[in-house]
Parts: structure tokens; C-alpha cells; sequence
């Protein structure tokens, strides 16, 4: 169904439409049943603005024995309903229209051709009644079922109901818990009529009629008393014509205001709206802040291991650094305890293998973290469709950050050489040349070869004895910046590269879901915005003060 328009007011054309996106936009996510109510309202909506926006249709509804009959004949001003003592009198709803163009309600309404009728000599002289089309209903306590069910349809589709209640009935379970009840909402279209008052004296009348108002505010029907908005409440005798004409004077004043569909529409988009509330209002702010993201992205790299590869990168280059400046006996030292240790020269057997590149269950625990944490204070649907989205893209997950780091490698394999390497590699091989240099010319003494004089190979040999340690212990403090930058910076970039994963995979989905939330939140906000009275009141004499209600209006029980 296309957004509604036509002569519905700005402010209810516009809560229609945001009904209809939220429609549209959550047929995925919430359930069908939750959004049956409001599927109805639009197609109410859109069926009664194709009708006549002329005329304003009202029942009159009671229980068996209340006079509702009675009271439509009054109204009327001519005998066209049926009454007598015969229960139920009214089997089917009977039409009474003050004006032409009133046929495609009452088809509608599914009222019959032969019960409908047109007020006789008197009645259609009554312009200020031009407009109406008053409905009288069966009993809706009925023991015909199908009485009782032609009763509620027609609730759902009048613009205002007159309910007749009797000195004996007027607190009647079933009336209150069944109709008034649900239907408090609709108070500002609602108009409650104690009837038969003429079986009462004035002081049991006025305690009856206070006792009737403190039922309807406890079923949280607003009642419109001092200028308040909200239902019309009033003690008449249909068998006397006591309180007749200022009924007469208040449904006139209430018809001629026209306002009557728009406002019956308003209040089944109230009530369409409090019952989808659970399924849009979330508690708190939900979503994922820096923090939450930051948090998810370390889990990641956490599960591929980024800081025990910066922490080996770190010590493969510090490694080779001292390796290669290194002293030679040190070196072969070395490469003589490995072969102690392992039985091998392989250097790799002294790197600890692991059993996987990632840890799956980190990814998938640093994945559900993120999920409960974006779906938090969510409303059921939409949480699950963001556990959803999570799960779906953790799917391939482990896999994915497994690929990623066999794509970037293993910076460990392959450090870089700083410039100064060469500059202190040569400056240990000059050591190693002094004590070599130093121990033949001490040999070449002993066999006489060379002049004797103990102190100058000597001290070259204690010079290149020295000297190595030191050249290696000055490389080895070199090394220690370079080093650990070269370590932080493999971890960064297998990190980011994580978080880069986990972004694309996980987080956009969860932030997708998120932004399609905050979509229908806003639309939600407009279908239960502040009704303004400025577009709705109408002015009439009775119904003035009824008219402007707005949401915040109707009382609470």
C-alpha cells in the first residue's frame, strides 16, 4: 500500500506514512503477528479515506435491556429501531443517515439495503445533524454469538460510539473489560450515556453517575470534564426525554466538526503503536562505542597472535644482530649448545611450533562479546537479528585471519639489516684478527721465528680479547631500539590487519543491522508523536474542550 495522503491532516498524514515505512522496514524482524495491528490500521485508514470525509458514522452499542434502542429512536426523533421486552430486540446493526453519499460507509459497515434509513418529516429538517449516520447495534452481551461478533466489527470501523448503559448494568465485568477497557484510548470519540434515570431519584442518579465516571477512570478512560479532553459522560431518560436534546446538541456539535475519523484513526495508531513499543523501544543507549570496537579488534589480535609475533620479531632481530656481531668463540659456543640441547643444528627445533595460526575459539568468544555488547538494551527482534549478523560473518572468520597472516608473513623470517651492521661486523673481525695476529707472533717467539719481547703480542691479543666483547656489547645496546620498534611494528600490522578483518566481517553487519534500528526508532518516534490539537479542533459548542486532547491528555488509572 503506498504512503497515505488525501485529506487527512499533515500531522496524522505523516504518522501514517512513518507507520508504513516502519511496516516495511520490519517485516524481516518482527514478528507478523506484532505488526497485524498495524497492517489493520492502514488498511482501515486507506478504506475510510476513499469514503465520504462528509459524514461521520456513530454507534450507539449497550448491553440487552439498556435502551439503546430506545435512545436511537430518540435521536432520531422517529420510531426506526425496534423495542420491546423480546431479547435480543436489534439483530442486526440498523443505519440511520441524515444525508446522501453515505452508501459506501454503510457497504462498509455491511449494513444490509433493508435496514437502511432516512429520517422522516421533523428529522431531516435537524441541519445541524446533516452528516451523521447513526448505527444501532445488537446487544453485545448478546447470547447470539453472531450478534456479538456483528458488534465488534462494526466497533472497528465506526468513527465515534455512543455506549448506553442502565442503572442496573453500568458496571458490568464484561462491558468494562471487554470494550471500555481496551478501547480507552478511543476517549476523545467516546460518549458513556446513563440511561434510565427516571427509575432513580436525583441523589441516586448523581451517585450512581459519579460511581460510573470512577469505574471509567480506573479502565483509564480519560473523562471530558472542566475543558479536559476526553469522553463525554451523561445521565439521560430515552423514556422521557430527560438529557435528549443536550445529547442531540453535543452529537451535533461533534459531527459538524468533521474531525471525528481523523481522531478514531489517530487513536488506533496510539494503540497500534503501544503494542509494537516492545519491539522498537530499546533500555539505555544500545550499539558499539570506540571502546567496544577497540576491545573487539584487541580479542582479534589476541586470537592470531599478534604481540607473540612482535615480541619474536623483537628477538629474531636482536638475535641476528648480536649473532652477527658476535665474537666467533661465542658464536661456535652457541652453535654447540644447540647440538647439546637438540641433537640438531637446525635452528627452527628451538622455535616452539604452534598448533594453529588462530585460536577459533578466541575469534568466535571475541565475536560473541561484540554481539551482546551491540545488542544490549535492544528490543528482542532486533537484538537477534544482530547476534545474527554477527554469527554470519564469524562463519569464515578463523579462516579469513589464517589466510591473513600467511598473506603478511612472518616478519620474524626476515628482518632487516641496519647500515651500521657491516661497520661493527668488520670491527669484530679486526678483534678476531688481533688475537690471532697476537697468538702467532707469541708461537713465532717460542720457535724463535720472531724476536722475543712477551709485552706487545700480548697486549694485542688482550686487545682483541677485549675488543670483541665490547663491540658485541655496544651492538647488543644498539639493537634494543631498533629492535623493539621493528617488533611493535609487525604487531601493528598483523593487528590492523586483524581489526580490518573483523571490521568487514563483523562489525559493518552489526553496524548495518544498528543503522536499520535507528531507521525505524525515528519512525516509531513519529507514529506516537504528540498528537497537536491546532490541526484537529474543530470548535463545535460540546465538543470544544473534547476535541484538542493530545496523548499526554488522557489520564492514567
Amino acid at each position: 500500500m503506498p504512503p497515505l495522503g488525501g485529506h487527512y491532516g499533515g500531522p496524522l498524514r505523516s504518522r501514517l506514512d512513518a507507520l508504513h515505512e516502519l511496516v516495511g522496514l520490519s517485516r524481516t524482524r518482527v514478528e507478523s503477528e506484532a505488526l497485524a495491528e498495524a497492517g489493520r490500521v492502514l488498511d482501515e485508514a486507506a478504506a475510510r479515506q476513499r469514503l465520504s470525509s462528509r459524514h461521520t458514522v456513530i454507534a450507539i452499542a449497550g448491553a440487552t435491556g439498556s435502551g439503546k434502542s430506545t435512545l436511537f429512536n430518540a435521536l432520531a426523533g422517529v420510531p426506526v429501531s425496534e423495542t420491546g421486552l423480546r431479547r435480543p430486540t436489534t439483530s442486526a446493526p440498523i443505519a440511520l443517515s441524515w444525508s446522501e453519499g453515505a452508501a459506501g460507509l454503510l457497504d462498509r459497515l455491511a449494513v444490509p439495503g433493508r435496514l437502511r434509513r432516512r429520517p422522516l418529516a421533523g428529522g431531516a429538517a435537524d441541519t445541524e445533524l446533516q452528516g451523521l449516520v447513526l448505527i444501532d447495534l445488537p446487544d453485545h452481551d448478546s447470547a447470539v454469538t453472531a450478534h456479538r461478533d456483528q458488534v465488534d466489527r462494526v466497533l472497528g470501523l465506526v468513527d465515534a460510539v455512543i455506549w448506553v448503559v442502565d442503572p442496573e448494568k453500568y458496571a458490568d465485568a464484561a462491558l468494562h473489560e471487554r470494550y471500555l477497557r481496551p478501547l480507552a484510548g478511543h476517549a476523545e470519540v467516546t460518549f458513556v450515556v446513563l440511561n434510565q434515570i427516571d427509575r432513580l431519584g436525583t441523589e441516586a442518579a448523581d451517585l450512581v453517575l459519579d460511581d460510573l465516571r470512577r469505574l471509567l477512570d480506573e479502565d483509564g478512560v480519560a473523562l471530558g470534564e472542566h475543558g479536559e479532553p476526553g469522553a463525554t459522560v451523561l445521565a439521560v431518560s430515552a423514556l422521557t426525554g430527560d438529557g435528549v436534546p443536550e445529547l442531540r446538541d453535543m452529537v451535533a456539535g461533534f459531527v459538524q466538526e468533521r474531525t471525528a475519523p481523523e481522531r478514531r484513526l489517530a487513536a488506533d495508531v496510539d494503540a497500534a503503536a503501544a503494542r509494537l513499543r516492545p519491539a522498537y523501544l530499546a533500555d539505555g543507549r544500545p550499539g558499539l562505542d570506540e571502546r567496544a570496537r577497540d576491545a573487539f579488534a584487541d580479542r582479534l589480535a589476541v586470537a592470531v597472535g599478534a604481540q607473540a609475533a612482535g615480541e619474536a620479531a623483537e628477538r629474531v632481530w636482536r638475535r641476528g644482530a648480536i649473532r652477527a656481531c658476535g665474537t666467533p668463540w661465542l658464536r661456535l659456543y652457541r652453535w654447540y649448545e644447540r647440538i647439546r640441547e637438540h641433537g640438531s643444528t637446525d635452528p627452527h627445533l628451538a622455535i616452539p611450533a604452534e598448533d594453529e595460526l588462530t585460536a577459533r575459539q578466541r575469534v568466535e568468544q571475541a565475536v560473541r562479546i561484540v554481539a551482546d555488547e551491540a545488542s544490549r538494551g535492544l528490543p528482542t527482534p532486533w537484538a537477534q537479528a544482530v547476534r545474527e549478523a554477527a554469527a554470519r560473518g564469524a562463519e569464515g572468520l578463523p579462516e579469513a585471519l589464517d589466510e591473513l597472516t600467511v598473506t603478511i608473513g612472518d616478519a620474524a623470517a626476515r628482518p632487516p639489516r641496519p647500515a651500521w651492521w657491516p661497520a661493527a661486523v668488520l670491527a669484530q673481525v679486526v678483534m678476531t684478527l688481533l688475537q690471532i695476529f697476537g697468538a702467532l707472533w707469541l708461537v713465532g717467539q717460542i720457535l724463535g721465528l720472531v724476536e722475543p719481547g712477551l709485552l706487545p703480542p700480548v697486549l694485542v691479543m688482550v686487545g682483541g680479547i677485549i675488543g670483541g666483547p665490547l663491540v658485541e656489547w655496544a651492538c647488543e645496546g644498539a639493537v634494543k631500539g631498533p629492535a623493539r620498534r621493528y617488533g611493535q611494528e609487525a604487531e601493528r600490522r598483523l593487528r590492523e590487519a586483524a581489526a580490518a578483518c573483523g571490521r568487514a566481517r563483523v562489525l559493518d553487519p552489526v553496524a548495518a543491522e544498528l543503522m536499520r534500528y535507528r531507521e525505524v526508532r525515528e519512525q516509531y518516534a513519529t507514529v506516537v508523536g504528540t498528537r497537536p490539537s491546532a490541526r484537529i479542533v474543530g470548535g463545535g459548542r460540546a465538543g470544544a474542550g473534547r476535541l484538542g486532547a493530545t496523548r499526554t491528555g488522557i489520564r492514567g488509572r
